[in-house]
């Protein structure tokens, strides 16, 4: 039967297609994007083959259309079993904006310096674009603010250093200790996709230090949400490297 075959087949080429585009992409075969899309075609494919198969079960239920039965069942489980995780999946990211520049401050953002030499496209504009990403921001993602060290700022840009150095996903790029900024680039373990992150140390009146960090992706309009949580973790790993070199003073030395 026609409906059970292209089911099965549907399924066949579907995991043929995620598989092709994750290994190509990982292995750096191709671009990240042709890798994805790859996979984005096999994910599409496996929708149509899990309705057809849903129609063909339905139709093979009479005995003399029962030889498809078996094709119709493995066309469907395997499409669904693809489907199902994926939708999932996109539904639980849903709710995140469809931006890729996330930033700790929105009117006197870090700005990139030689992650501009890095991009595939020489001409695309590395600058923030506050009424694109101020607002939508704000609305999904809530106070992403930066943090402050008590310490001065070339202390507490060693710190970072020290910090982002240990980030496995993560090559610094550049770094300029006059304005304690660094550059780095963040390198996804699948795909390989890449975001370019900036972070500047700035001094308070108070002779202390905030920390303000920029993440933006090279790929798509939106991001799932990962440049806010990059920018949030790395907050985190930062407050545990101070816990860590507190812990390692003196007693009398702490405060």
């Amino acid at each position: 039967m026609g409906a059970a075959w292209l089911a099965f087949f549907d399924g066949l080429l579907a995991i043929t297609l995620i598989a092709v585009g994750i290994i190509s992409a990982h292995y750096y075969m191709v671009p990240s994007i042709t890798g994805f899309g790859l996979f984005a075609f096999g994910f599409l494919l496996s929708v149509i083959g899990s309705i057809v198969g849903i129609v063909a079960i339905f139709l093979t239920r009479k005995p003399e259309r029962r030889a498809g039965r078996n094709r119709a069942l493995v066309g469907t489980i395997v499409c669904l079993a693809i489907t199902l995780p994926m939708i999932v999946t996109i539904v639980g990211h849903a709710k995140y904006p469809a931006i890729n520049d996330i930033t700790t401050d929105f009117d006197n953002p870090p700005e990139f310096v030689f992650a501009q030499k890095l991009q595939p496209d020489s001409a695309r504009d590395m600058k923030y674009d506050k009424a694109a990403y101020a607002d939508k921001q704000q609305a999904g993602y809530g106070l992403i603010g930066p943090i402050k060290e008590r310490l001065e700022p070339s202390a507490a840009f060693e710190r970072v250093r020290e910090v982002a150095q240990a980030v496995p996903t993560w090559k610094i790029t550049y770094t300029d200790t006059t304005k304690n900024t660094l550059e780095a680039v963040s390198t996804s373990r699948l795909f390989h996709f890449q975001d370019d992150i900036v972070i500047q140390i700035r001094p308070t009146p108070d002779g202390e230090s905030l920390i303000e960090m920029r993440s933006k992706s090279r790929d798509g309009k939106g991001d799932l949400g990962v440049n806010a949580k990059r920018i949030r973790r790395f907050f985190d790993r930062v407050a545990m490297s101070r816990g860590k070199v507190e812990a390692q003073r003196p007693q009398e030395d702490l405060p």
